[in-house]
C-alpha cells in the first residue's frame, strides 16, 4: 500500500468515525490528514524524479564510458572489430603564439588544426614539417 493509499484510508476512517469537523479535535485531525496527503504526494513526486534522474545518470555513464573507450584507443577500427594492434602515434606541437609545447595524437593532427589549451590560439598543422615524438623505451 502506498503512502497516498494509506492517507486515503485514514481519511476514510475519520469519515466513518463521524468526527465533528467543527470541534477542535476534528479540525486538528482533518488538517493533519491533509498535511499527510500533501507529504505523500510530494514523496511520490520525488520518487518519480529520482527514477528519471537515475535513468539520466545511467545514460550519461554509458556515454562517458564510450568516450573513455575512444580516448583509450578502444574505439572501432575500419574493420569494426576494435583494436587494430597498433599503438597510436603522438606528436609534439609548439604553439606559435605562446611557445608552449603540447602533445597530440594522430587523430587530432588529422583534423588539420586545434585550439591551443594554454592561450586559445588556433594552431594549424603543416604535414611537411611533422616529426613523430621519440618513443620511450620500456
Amino acid at each position: 500500500m502506498t503512502n497516498s493509499e494509506k492517507v486515503a484510508y485514514l481519511k476514510g476512517l475519520m469519515e466513518g468515525m463521524e468526527l465533528n469537523r467543527d470541534s477542535g479535535e476534528g479540525k486538528l485531525l482533518s488538517i493533519i490528514a491533509d498535511i499527510l496527503g500533501n507529504m505523500a504526494q510530494d514523496i511520490e513526486d520525488l520518487e518519480s524524479d529520482l527514477y528519471n534522474l537515475s535513468e539520466d545518470v545511467d545514460a550519461i555513464s554509458d556515454d562517458l564510458s564510450d568516450v573513455e573507450d575512444l580516448l583509450a584507443g578502444g574505439g572501432k577500427d575500419e574493420d569494426g572489430d576494435g583494436d587494430d594492434g597498433e599503438e597510436p602515434l603522438f606528436f609534439e606541437v609548439t604553439c606559435p603564439a605562446c611557445s608552449k609545447t603540447i602533445t597530440v595524437d594522430e587523430d587530432v593532427l588529422g583534423l588539420g588544426r586545434v585550439q591551443c589549451p594554454n592561450c586559445g590560439e588556433m594552431m594549424e598543422f603543416d604535414y611537411d614539417h611533422v616529426e613523430a615524438a621519440p618513443e620511450e623505451e620500456v
